[in-house]
């Protein structure tokens, strides 16, 4: 279920309202300021289980399958730092305790060019989100599901070759993580890969709806993440 469902179901739902109530709710509605996590959502329901129309029982089932269809959609709304360089990374520890924050004590080289250490593997981390390639506002109205079938866009960008043994891209769609494990070689060699600025030394890739199946042999279960990571670092 997308935000455009649920809001179906509860528009359906306040066709079964009385004339003049549903009347005062859309008057309130066209009215309404939102401030997180006060929105037209939360109000509506509201609304419509204190006129018991929508059941306790049944909000709870359209909660429960908005949610599991939603799982990751609160990574929308993130700020690009956060989402990057926290969550990323820390999920990818949860994943495995072996991933570990780098420092001279693991690596004496070490001065902050890549993001995560296993084994002897440097590795840079980079996560990006799919969104809806041609809506405009923020991303999380641009979130998209898995099989959509929408064109999205994965943008990874500041990509150094040179500096890491091992890139781990992560994408992002509000109901499934997909996992690319890809050596450094790889990357630098890969046929999307192009200059971030033009002269400069950083590079980007972009992955789309187009040519996302050009990167099927790099994809990784998330149980084998780790093992990829050592086998691209140590070829």
């Amino acid at each position: 279920m997308n935000q455009e469902e649920l809001r179906q179901d509860l528009h359906n739902l306040m066709a079964l309202l009385r004339s003049e109530d549903a009347c005062l709710l859309q008057g309130r509605l066209d009215a309404l300021v939102s401030v997180f996590p006060f929105n037209e959502y939360e109000y509506l329901i509201a609304f419509l289980l204190d006129r018991g129309v929508l059941s306790f029982t049944k909000y709870e089932s359209l909660r429960e399958n908005y949610v599991s269809s939603n799982r990751y959609l609160d990574l929308f709304s993130l700020s690009p730092r956060v989402f990057g360089q926290m969550w990323a990374e820390k999920h990818l520890r949860e994943l495995d305790e072996g991933f570990k924050k780098p420092d001279k004590t693991l690596d004496p080289d070490f001065d902050g060019h890549y993001d995560l250490w296993f084994d002897g593997v440097r590795i840079e981390v980079k996560a990006a989100r799919a969104v809806h390639k041609k809506k405009q506002g923020e991303l999380a109205g641009k979130a998209l599901r898995w099989n959509s079938g929408d064109p999205f866009w994965l943008n990874y960008q500041q990509l150094k070759p040179g500096m890491c043994d091992v890139f781990i891209f992560l994408a992002v769609w509000v109901d499934k993580l997909v996992y690319w494990v890809m050596s450094s070689n790889e990357v630098k060699n890969n046929r999307h890969l192009s200059h971030q600025h033009r002269g400069g030394i950083e590079y980007q890739i972009g992955i789309t709806h187009k040519n996302i199946a050009d990167f099927d042999r790099h994809r990784v279960e998330a149980g084998d993440v780790a093992k990829k990571v050592i086998e691209k670092g140590r070829p």
